[in-house]
């Protein structure tokens, strides 16, 4: 199969750690076309869609949140659609609603924009909790439930929620219970001086919006999910040394809230499809070390005190890195 080949037939698709590899370098190489910088951000996108979770993005504004959404849809052929969120959305605006078809004197159902593969749930804060709460089902579930009816979403299913870390009056911040559905939380720093230069020279060349071509198809997206969950092999050793790092961190003093089960899946889950994105279908101690700091820190909480003392997620998650000796 040649490396532009973007529809493959059932019978062309020969997955390993080797495909994947170079299908996440296809996606990494088309995306740099129209993204500067964000090279760790690329890669821990297309580890969340390659392993079935979801993003949490913050950033100031302007340093290319949607920017990035669409281009990431766009490179692996998936559907996308953004929603804008407002204090007055309703959860309706996002799932969608029956609505009277008067020819036919029956209720139809008018699907939300929550049916696509790529979901940007643009500034999520700003809607009310009831609305924030509505991407519950769908985030976990893969479905949405309207008067009583389960719709399935497409698939692959990816959400990547955003928020500004400023102009936070009028605000709804996330409770725990839905920064737990979250694989990932990454933070858009930004640009250098040298990736700010790059940005003016790219805009130079046109005045449009650089967009990316497909170079992966989404059926292929959800073959490799299916080799991540059954052919990457994970040793005993690498088990308990995820949970040796959960249990460090639940038994911290300074920690409120540890993290639950969820989280040690979703470590498993990022470890995993770290190692096959680098060509490998076993796990080491390195893949874990290397997405723990996104998939852990926004799932622990700290005692008031604590942070009123300055510290941070982060140094919980870096002490248990230090203190559990790897395998």
């Amino acid at each position: 199969m040649s490396e532009e080949s973007i529809e493959e037939t059932p019978e062309e698709i020969l997955i390993d750690e080797n495909f994947v590899k170079q299908a996440y370098d296809r996606v990494y190489r088309e995306l740099k076309k129209a993204i500067i910088g964000m090279d760790e951000i690329i890669k821990l996108t297309f580890i969340s869609i390659l392993s079935g979770g979801h993003i949490l993005l913050e950033g100031m504004p302007g340093v290319g949140k949607t920017y990035l959404a669409q281009n990431f849809a766009n490179s692996i052929g998936a559907t996308f659609k953004r929603i804008q969120m407002t204090p007055d959305m309703l959860p309706a605006d996002i799932l969608g609603s029956y609505i009277y078809d008067q020819k036919e004197g029956t209720f139809k159902f008018r699907r939300g924009p929550i049916f696509a593969n790529i979901i940007l749930a643009d500034e999520i804060n700003r809607a009310p909790p009831k609305t924030q709460a509505a991407l519950l089902e769908a985030m976990e579930e893969r479905q949405v439930t309207i008067e009583g009816v389960t719709y399935k979403l497409p698939e692959p299913f990816l959400v990547i929620a955003t928020q500004n870390p400023v102009e936070l009056e009028g605000t709804y911040p996330l409770p725990e219970a839905q920064l737990s559905r979250f694989m990932m939380y990454l933070f858009i720093d930004y640009p250098t001086e040298e990736e700010e230069l790059e940005i003016l020279k790219l805009k130079l060349k046109t005045t449009k919006r650089v967009l990316t071509s497909q170079v992966i198809s989404s059926r292929t997206i959800l073959e490799m999910q299916k080799f991540l969950q059954t052919k990457v092999d994970v040793s005993e050793e690498i088990l308990r040394y995820i949970k040796d790092i959960i249990m460090a961190i639940r038994r911290d003093s300074r920690v409120l809230f540890g993290c639950s089960p969820r989280e040690s899946i979703s470590l498993l889950l990022a470890s995993k499809a770290h190692a096959l994105i680098n060509g490998r279908a076993y796990v080491v101690p390195d893949d874990v070390k290397a997405v723990a700091p996104f998939t852990l820190p926004h799932r622990v909480f700290l005692k008031p005190e604590v942070e009123l003392g300055g510290v941070k997620p982060i140094d919980i998650i870096t002490t248990a890195l230090e203190s559990v000796p790897s395998p």
